[in-house]
């Protein structure tokens, strides 16, 4: 699902990978919190601490070293110039490999979402979410 339509792989490649993470963060947020409804009835706020177990620098740079084998040649791409890109933001309480890797995996999901490929998204976060 896209709200607005998709982008070709050619305009995503050139969106800031910083921007793609951007995205990619949100995207992941929502897949994670999606999966959690179907398998709990919890409250609100236990879903929110379930989700932000998973939705974290830490977290996510497990998921990047997991995913990488698997990743194409163009995702591990958009994976390095995520990873390489220049933050001035670093997470509170997560070391900055560990926050370089999720801003890498985070640039990849926001690449596959924005350009509509949603399928592979899936492939990549169906069983690791």
């Amino acid at each position: 699902m896209n709200f607005f339509g998709t982008m070709t792989k050619s305009n995503a490649v050139n969106v800031n990978p910083l921007v793609l993470a951007y995205v990619g963060d949100a995207v992941h947020s929502l897949i994670v919190r999606e999966k959690l409804v179907h398998e709990h009835d919890f409250k609100a706020g236990r879903m929110h601490e379930l989700a932000s177990g998973q939705v974290n620098a830490h977290s996510q740079s497990q998921l990047a070293e997991k995913l990488l084998p698997c990743l194409t040649e163009e995702e591990r791409d958009v994976f390095m110039r995520g990873r390489n890109g220049k933050s001035h933001h670093v997470a509170k309480n997560q070391t900055l490999a560990d926050y370089r890797m999720a801003t890498g995996i985070e640039a990849v999901i926001g690449y596959l979402y924005l350009t509509g490929n949603t399928e592979r998204l899936m492939q990549l976060l169906g069983e690791t979410v």
